[in-house]
């Protein structure tokens, strides 16, 4: 591996740009900037994101848009998988918009990053829900997420498999 694509997969710019990329789909929702408009933005401020233990990081740009592109263009597919993975009684748009942002971004990725081990994705979107919400917020996300990849991944999982919720794991993918 060269020192480019070292720097490219490290886990701390690989969580700087999912929380970039919740940040940029939060915008989306409330002003109603393009994805253009949200990656361009987020390059402009120096395509960096405060990560609490590390403060300000180098996210991954590439891995940022794609989180932000990709997450958009199958939003309604997102949006029912996620539908159908929360429990009876909560429904996506009343949940807050924050939260709509992860599970959005953790579901493509789930979807769409095969090279991205299930359990890594979801521990990594449920530090970074960790990183907004003090509640049960994080639990939620890791049992959507869960739901979603035993449904769409189940090809990586082991038979029977839970995957389980670290709030502060390491990313391997």
């Amino acid at each position: 591996m060269t020192e480019s694509e070292r720097k490219r997969f490290d886990p701390r710019r690989r969580r700087a740009a999912r929380l970039a990329a919740v940040q940029a789909l939060y915008e989306m929702e409330l002003s109603g900037a393009s994805v253009q408009r949200a990656v361009d933005g987020f390059n402009r401020r120096g395509a960096t994101a405060e990560l609490d233990e590390d403060g300000k990081v180098a996210a991954d740009p590439v891995h940022m848009a794609d989180l932000v592109r990709g997450a958009q263009a199958r939003r309604a597919d997102i949006d029912a998988l996620i539908g159908n993975a929360l429990d009876k009684g909560r429904q996506l748009p009343r949940l807050e918009a924050v939260l709509r942002a992860i599970l959005r971004c953790g579901t493509y990725e789930l979807v769409a990053r095969g090279d991205i081990d299930p359990p890594v994705a979801i521990s990594e979107w449920v530090a970074i829900a960790g990183s907004f919400f003090d509640g049960p917020e994080p639990t939620l996300v890791n049992a959507v997420l869960d739901r979603i990849a035993h449904l769409v991944r189940a090809e990586d999982l082991p038979a029977g498999a839970v995957l389980p919720v670290a709030l502060d794991g390491e990313e391997g993918g």
